[in-house]
This record gives structure tokens, sequence and C-alpha cells, in this order.
């Protein structure tokens, strides 16, 4: 694990872990360890992102320009932690290419009270989604197509404001 003590919240120390990756991550045993970590909070709460198995799409790839990536993952992070009380903050996110069912991200948020928990994961997953710093493209039929995001990630973005 690479836990960074971020800040203390009433009289608790806010733990977060910000992960760029590029190999596989074991979803379940990263959430065993997040909740694990803070036995205090009175909810923990998480997002799996996932690769569709619809048949069509053979591969996606994430691509990112390094120097950007992590920093505004870090700065993302720091935003939800001011805005919501958390006792912890997992975001993990993979890089490069990936095959249906291969997890994408995990954003886990523990709080002592449940609301918070859920709002802070929802507005890093609504971020990450409008906002990151990623390039995405789709292997369908055996060519490569760029995705963008949809107006609907955009309107989801705008209701935190």
């Amino acid at each position: 694990m690479n836990w960074r003590s971020c800040r203390p919240l009433a009289g608790a120390e806010v733990v977060s872990d910000v992960r760029l990756l590029t190999a596989p991550f074991d979803p379940a045993e990263e959430l065993r360890a997040f909740a694990a970590a803070h036995p205090g909070a009175g909810g923990v709460v998480s997002f799996l992102g996932q690769v569709r198995q619809d048949g069509a799409v053979e591969a996606l790839e994430l691509q990112h320009y390094g120097p950007l990536t992590l920093p505004g993952m870090e700065r993302l992070a720091q935003g939800v932690r001011a805005r919501w009380e958390l006792d912890g903050l997992l975001i993990l996110h993979r890089s490069g290419v990936l095959r249906p069912t291969d997890p994408i991200v995990l954003v886990a948020a523990a709080a002592r009270h449940r609301r918070d928990a859920f709002a802070a994961a929802d507005f890093a997953m609504d971020h990450l989604k409008a906002e990151s710093w990623f390039w995405k493209r789709e292997l369908v039929g055996g060519v490569w197509r760029w995705v963008e995001p949809r107006a609907q990630d955009y309107a989801d973005l705008d209701r935190w404001v």
C-alpha cells in the first residue's frame, strides 16, 4: 500500500491513496485493505469501473501525459477532501491496453457518515469521467476509434458547481 497522510480532520488522520497504474489491480483486495485501514468510518462507498463486455469492444486503451495525470489526480483528491469530511480516500486508475472485464478505475471514500462517503465518491468519478487527463480509444472490429466524453458526463459534472 502507498498510504499518504494528508491532513487531520476532527481529531483523526485523513489518509489518501492516489495511484496511476500500468498493471492490473485486484479491486476486492484494494477495497478490503482500504476498509480495514479505516475502522472508525461509519460508511465506505466505492465505485468500480471496468471495460464492458458487450461483444463489440475488443480492447480499450487509456493514454495519458505523465507530468499532468498523477498531479491532476492528486489535486482532485485534495479537492474532494476539502469538500467532505472523510477518514480516507482511494483513487486508482489504470492506463494502457485493457480487455473486457478488466478494472479501469476504483474510487472509494471512507467517512463517519454515509452521505459524505457517497457524495465524495460520486464527485470524484464525475470529475474523472468528464475532466480527466486520459485519452481513450476502443478497438472494435479490428479498428481503433477515439472515445470522447458524452454530453451526460458534462451534465453530471455541472451539478457540482
